[in-house]
C-alpha cells in the first residue's frame, strides 16, 4: 500500500480500519491546495455551489443523518434540492424489464413533484436518471467522485442533461477519481437525502441493499419492487418484502406512504427560510394558483405573473401538485381543476 493509498483510507474509512488508535489520532496536515482548487471551482460557474452545515441550502433531511458529510459540492439547480426526494437504486446488470420499470416509476415519481436521486451507475440508476430528463424533471445525481468526474463516461450525456433541471452532488473533492471504497460511502446519501428509497431489481449481494439498509437504519421508508421467482435479479427485492418493504407496482403506491414525511420536510424548509403561509379560509395559495393557467403555463410565466420570489413558488407548486390542483407538463405547469 503506497502513500496515497493510505491517507485515502484515512480520509475516507478512518473509524473502520484496523489500525493503531495513535496513527487514527493523529492530525493530517490540510492540503491547502485542494482547498484553494475547490474555490477556484466554485468560482468557475455560477451553477457550482459548496455546501457546509450551517448553510440554508444544505439539504434538510441529508443533516438528520448520523453522519452528514460537513461538505458538499454541487452542480446545477440549486432549487432541486429543495423538493422532496425519492430515492431508486437497483443492479448494474439490470434486465430489460428492471429497465424499463425504473425509467417508468421515475418519470412518474418526478411529475408528482418530487426530485428522484440515484447514483448515475449503468442498469437501473441510469435509467431512472433518464425517466426524469426525457419529462423535464427534476433529478438528483449522488456521485462517488469528485463533482467534476463522469464516471462511467458512457453517462456523459446524462451527466450534462441533468444540470439543465436537477443537480450532480458529492461529498468528495473535486478531482477525485473513482476509488472502490467511496461508492458504498455514498450510498448513504441516498438514502438521507430521501424520504424513502425503492429498490426496482437486486440480487442478494448487490449493493443496492446496503441502500435499503441506510434507509431503514435512518428511519426512511424502503419500497421495492418484485419480480419472477424463476431469475435470481429480484431475489434482494423478495428479500425486503418479507421483512417488511413495501411492494410497488406504480408511483402511487409510493406518493400514499411518504406524502406526510413530504410535508414535513416543507414544513422545516418553510421555517428555514422565512416564509409565511397562506390563511387557513383560503384556498390553497390563492395567488399563485391563479397564475396557472388550463393550458401549459411556464414557470417563469408564474413566477411573473404571482409576484412571488422564485424559491417561494416552487416549493407552493409542489404542495398543490400534491393537492391535485395542478400538474407538472413538459414545459411548465397546468391547473387541474376549479376552485
Amino acid at each position: 500500500m503506497d502513500v496515497e493509498e493510505l491517507r485515502q483510507m484515512l480520509e475516507h474509512e478512518q473509524d473502520a480500519l484496523p489500525l493503531p488508535e495513535s496513527l487514527l489520532k493523529c492530525k493530517l496536515t490540510p492540503n491547502f491546495t485542494r482547498v484553494e482548487s475547490a474555490l477556484a471551482w466554485q468560482e468557475a460557474a455560477e451553477n457550482h455551489f459548496i455546501l457546509t452545515l450551517d448553510d440554508p441550502d444544505y439539504p434538510y433531511l441529508l443533516k438528520q443523518i448520523s453522519d452528514p458529510p460537513s461538505v458538499i459540492f454541487v452542480k446545477g439547480d440549486i432549487n432541486a434540492l429543495k423538493f422532496p426526494c425519492i430515492g431508486v437504486v437497483g443492479s448494474r446488470a439490470a434486465s430489460r424489464t428492471g429497465l424499463q420499470i425504473s425509467y417508468q416509476l421515475a418519470a412518474e415519481l418526478s411529475t408528482f413533484g418530487f426530485t428522484v436521486v440515484s447514483g448515475m451507475a449503468v442498469g437501473i440508476d441510469g435509467a431512472a436518471h433518464q425517466g426524469c430528463i426525457d419529462k423535464n424533471s427534476r433529478t438528483l445525481a449522488v456521485l462517488g467522485t469528485g463533482v467534476d468526474i463522469v464516471y462511467p463516461r458512457r453517462h456523459r450525456k446524462i451527466y450534462e442533461d441533468i444540470q439543465s433541471h436537477g443537480v450532480i452532488m458529492s461529498e468528495f473533492w473535486p478531482g477525485t477519481k473513482p476509488y472502490a471504497g467511496n461508492f458504498p460511502k455514498r450510498n448513504r446519501l441516498i438514502s438521507g437525502l430521501s424520504v424513502g428509497t425503492l429498490v426496482v431489481e437486486a440480487c442478494r449481494k448487490s449493493g443496492s441493499l446496503i441502500t435499503a439498509k441506510l434507509a431503514l437504519e435512518q428511519g426512511r421508508e424502503v419500497f421495492a419492487v418484485p419480480g419472477s421467482i424463476l431469475a435470481g435479479q429480484s431475489q434482494g427485492c423478495h428479500d425486503l418484502l418479507k421483512d417488511g418493504a413495501k411492494l410497488v407496482e406504480s408511483a402511487a403506491d409510493i406518493i400514499e406512504e411518504v406524502v406526510a414525511l413530504s410535508q414535513y420536510h416543507l414544513e422545516e424548509l418553510r421555517r428555514r427560510h422565512h416564509i409565511g403561509g397562506e390563511k387557513a379560509s383560503d384556498l390553497p395559495f390563492t395567488s399563485l394558483l391563479a397564475s396557472v393557467g388550463y393550458e401549459t403555463t411556464t414557470l417563469d410565466v408564474v413566477v411573473e405573473h404571482s409576484g412571488k420570489a422564485i424559491d417561494l413558488v416552487l416549493e407552493q407548486l409542489l404542495e398543490l401538485e400534491l393537492q391535485g390542483w395542478v400538474a407538472v407538463v413538459p414545459g411548465g405547469y397546468i391547473r387541474l381543476k376549479r376552485s
